[in-house]
């Protein structure tokens, strides 16, 4: 999620390294391979379009990260992300290569937090998303299915039944019935823990990865002291706005790679599953 305090990044890329909006602006050219109809691999004429996946390996590989588009749902707003994606240098304007420039919240879409995210004194102390630990956000992971009907509670922890020594958990929500991280406008009745869920968590079990579907950890009724909960022992990774439909509950090997931005206390991550 991204709050007061969230901090903004400039990231120079080539165009062909970069999620890019759907929609063509002045600024920005459509992009092949984003239509209704994008399975084709060739067009009349013969130029190759490129194929947008979800799924890789013969269903093997789920990406289970959310696409960057301009309609993404940004906390707290009604209006999505909007623009984020530029290209000053264009080779249609005689650059010798296109290069974009980016400019988003580093709690936007798929990412994680650091624990200086809501913990001030661990901001200034630069525990930022270049300090946390890679072993955490990648390994054996299990993706189960919370019900439907309930913040993520201690008793719901309780019930899940999560055994001793499993260190990376996704939870699936309603967000992702409801399609909540498909949907522009900032929706703060969505499904995530309560400050008795997460203390839960960090009291029974050796979970270190929090994986949810939506742009929180915390469930807006509780949204600082249930972050806390989990900043405070500076060991749980909280991974938010994770894209679970489609993908079958059970145990995968999971990997997720931040950004190393020195002294930023969230980063987009690009998040996979492998059977």
């Amino acid at each position: 999620m991204t709050g007061p305090m969230a901090s903004f990044i400039h990231l120079f890329l080539l165009l062909s390294a970069v999620a890019t909006p759907i929609t063509a602006t002045s600024a920005y050219p459509s992009i092949p391979g984003t239509e209704v109809d994008d399975c084709k691999i060739s067009s009349g004429d013969g130029s190759p379009i490129p194929i947008r996946r979800e799924v890789y390996g013969g269903g093997r590989i789920f990406d289970i990260t959310h696409r960057y588009t301009t309609d993404l749902p940004l906390w707290p707003s009604d209006d999505g992300m909007g623009q984020f994606l530029w290209l000053p240098a264009s080779m249609k304007n005689g650059s010798l290569a296109n290069n974009s420039e980016m400019k988003m919240a580093t709690h936007a879409g798929t990412h994680l937090d650091a624990p200086g995210h809501m913990i001030d004194r661990y901001f200034d102390a630069g525990f930022d998303v270049d300090t946390l630990d890679l072993e955490v956000l990648n390994g054996p992971a299990l993706l189960v299915d919370v019900p439907r009907d309930s913040n993520i509670t201690a008793k719901v922890m309780e019930s899940l039944k999560i055994p001793k020594g499993v260190r990376r958990v996704l939870f699936r929500t309603l967000n992702t019935d409801r399609r909540l991280m498909y949907k522009k406008a900032f929706d703060s009745s969505y499904v995530a823990f309560t400050t008795d869920g997460a203390k839960w968590l960090v009291e029974n079990t050796d979970i270190k990865l929090v994986g949810v579907d939506y742009l929180s950890v915390a469930c807006d009724d509780h949204l600082v002291p249930a972050h806390l909960e989990f900043f405070e022992g500076r060991e749980i990774i909280p991974v938010e706005g994770l894209k679970l439909d489609d993908v079958p509950a059970g145990l995968y090997t999971v990997h997720c790679l931040p950004l190393r931005l020195l002294g930023a206390e969230g980063s987009p991550v690009r998040c996979i599953l492998i059977k």
